[in-house]
């Protein structure tokens, strides 16, 4: 293998380089219903940290499927969305969340909990 080609065993590694782990999902499905601001992912996932959060937002950006937008407002205002790349993540994401609602009731019964139902289809 030549230098500076980069390989994927499958496409699905590919897809995980940019979106695995455990939050851009989370952060990406949150974007499928709509633009979001810094609070809006506070509150809707209450165990990620700030930092983590903007890392997450930074390399969701750079991999261009999110874009932030800056308002030269006071107090400052900043909104993220899914940019059309982004869009064709949407399917993937609504079904990730169905295959997980079902293995939580699956495996874990009333021992677990999904904090948030996602809201109604588009």
């Amino acid at each position: 293998m030549s230098e500076g080609i980069r390989t994927y065993n499958t496409g699905v590694e590919a897809t995980l380089e940019v979106i695995g782990g455990k939050w851009k999902p989370v952060i990406l499905f949150l974007l499928t219903f709509g633009k979001k601001r810094n609070g809006e992912f506070i509150s809707q996932m209450p165990f990620i940290t700030q930092k983590v959060l903007t890392q997450q937002l930074r390399e969701l950006e750079a991999d261009g499927v999110i874009k932030r937008t800056a308002y030269n407002v006071v107090p400052p205002r900043v909104e993220y969305e899914l940019t059309d790349y982004g869009w064709s993540l949407k399917e993937i994401l609504h079904l990730m969340c169905r295959w997980g609602d079902t293995h939580v009731d699956r495996v874990y019964g009333d021992t677990a909990v999904v904090l948030s139902q996602p809201q109604k289809e588009e």
